[in-house]
C-alpha cells in the first residue's frame, strides 16, 4: 500500500518548496569569503550585467522583478570568490549616485536597467525609475535624472500610492 500524506504534511511540503524557490531571490545560503562565483550563479542565476571593479574584482547585478523592489550586487574577487552580497536599492546604494559626476554606465553598474525610462523634452531630461521598499516598508520609487550628455543632474525618492489631500 502506498503511503499517503496527511494534510498538515502537504502544507509543510508546500511551504518548504516555496521557501526553496525564494532562496535564489536574495542569495540565501551564499557566504562571502567562502562561496564562489559558480555558487552565486547556481543560486541566483546569470547576472543581468557584469561590471569591472578595481583590483580585478567584478560586480554582478541581480535585479529582482520585473518590477521588483530589490537589486543585489554580488562582488566577486579576481580569484572567483564572493566578497559581498547586498541589496543596493536602499540609502547606501542611492548614495553611490553622485550628481554632476555619475553617468548612465555608473548607474547601470549599481542598479542594472531601470523599470521605466521617461524623456522630458521641455527639460532635455531623461529619468530612470527604480522601485524599492523605503525604510518604513512602503513601495517607493527612486528617480535618477540625466542631462542630454548622460550625466546625473539629480535624484529623488517618492512613495508609491500616496493619497492626495483631496481624496
Amino acid at each position: 500500500m502506498e503511503p499517503t500524506l496527511k494534510p498538515p504534511w502537504k502544507a509543510f511540503l508546500l511551504a518548504t518548496m516555496l521557501l526553496a524557490g525564494c532562496a535564489s531571490y536574495s542569495g540565501w545560503g551564499l557566504q562571502p569569503g567562502v562561496s564562489t562565483g559558480a555558487d552565486v550563479r547556481r543560486v541566483m542565476g546569470e547576472p543581468v550585467k557584469t561590471c569591472p571593479l578595481a583590483q580585478g574584482m567584478q560586480n554582478w547585478i541581480y535585479p529582482r522583478g520585473p518590477a521588483g523592489l530589490h537589486t543585489f550586487n554580488a562582488r566577486i574577487d579576481r580569484d572567483g570568490v564572493l566578497r559581498s552580497l547586498e541589496n543596493v536599492l536602499e540609502e547606501s546604494g542611492f548614495a553611490r549616485v553622485v550628481t554632476g559626476t555619475s553617468g548612465k554606465d555608473d548607474v547601470l553598474c549599481i542598479f542594472g536597467p531601470p523599470i521605466y525610462e521617461t524623456y522630458f523634452r521641455a527639460r532635455n531630461e531623461l529619468v530612470w525609475d527604480y522601485r524599492f521598499r523605503d525604510p518604513w516598508g512602503y513601495p517607493s520609487r527612486f528617480h535618477v535624472l540625466f542631462d542630454d550628455a548622460g550625466i546625473v543632474t539629480g535624484t529623488m525618492q517618492i512613495r508609491e500610492d500616496v493619497p492626495s489631500p483631496d481624496r
